[in-house]
């Protein structure tokens, strides 16, 4: 959700608490701003200028999102590296935070780095929820495009189950152009050759299907 300048409510035994957040300076945060400003939750992005905080994490979204990473991590080949829940500086006031994204080795700097550039980002991946279909179906796509990350997948619910929305950018309008929409089974050849069972996003290691 989007940050207000402070919110209200009242502790167990009724007292009203107050919890002050960020006020933005004049024509709003900056991308390196997400680096300075104490006290953010995790997850908090930068959009147009605006911080977004994530609200609680469904199971359906922990789920997909740990059945993707599985997947994307033991298909890679070994000079790309998958990346949880991390920021791309996309320009100087967006800075989101993908669900995965899939970069080079080489785009890695050290332990306290914070941010992805877009031109090292091969696969980006959101998660769609209920407080972001807006942002994941038509803003970050957009954005993404536009910064010239290649690939893109949203992962969507459907009878509790993830359905992938594949999209490649077009060079010829640099926007993304939907390659397919995957239900039951994922099988892609590009960035890498990725097969996932879809189905399997419920199940216990070792069940089989």
């Amino acid at each position: 959700m989007s940050a207000a300048a402070e919110d209200r409510r009242e502790d167990q035994e009724g007292r009203e608490e107050q919890y002050v957040f960020p006020v933005p300076p004049p024509g709003g945060w900056t991308a390196d701003d997400l680096d300075r400003i104490k006290g953010l939750p995790p997850h908090t992005e930068l959009i147009d200028g605006g911080l977004f905080f994530v609200t609680p994490q469904t199971d359906f979204h922990m789920a997909a999102l740990r059945l993707l990473e599985n997947a994307l991590v033991q298909q890679a080949p070994d000079d790309l590296y998958v990346v949880r829940e991390m920021t791309t500086k996309l320009g100087v006031r967006d800075r989101p935070e993908p669900d995965l994204m899939v970069v080079p080795w080489s785009a890695r700097t050290g332990p306290q780095q914070t941010w992805y550039a877009p031109a090292d980002i091969l696969l980006a991946v959101e998660i769609v929820s209920d407080e972001s279909v807006q942002r994941d179906r038509e803003l970050k796509p957009r954005k993404y495009a536009a910064a010239g990350i290649r690939h893109f997948w949203r992962v969507e619910k459907s009878d509790d189950l993830p359905v992938v929305y594949v999209y490649e950018l077009d060079p010829a309008t640099n926007a993304y152009a939907v390659t397919g929409i995957h239900h039951n089974r994922l099988k892609v050849d590009v960035p890498y050759p990725v097969e996932v069972d879809l189905t399997a996003v419920d199940r216990r290691r070792g069940q089989q299907g």
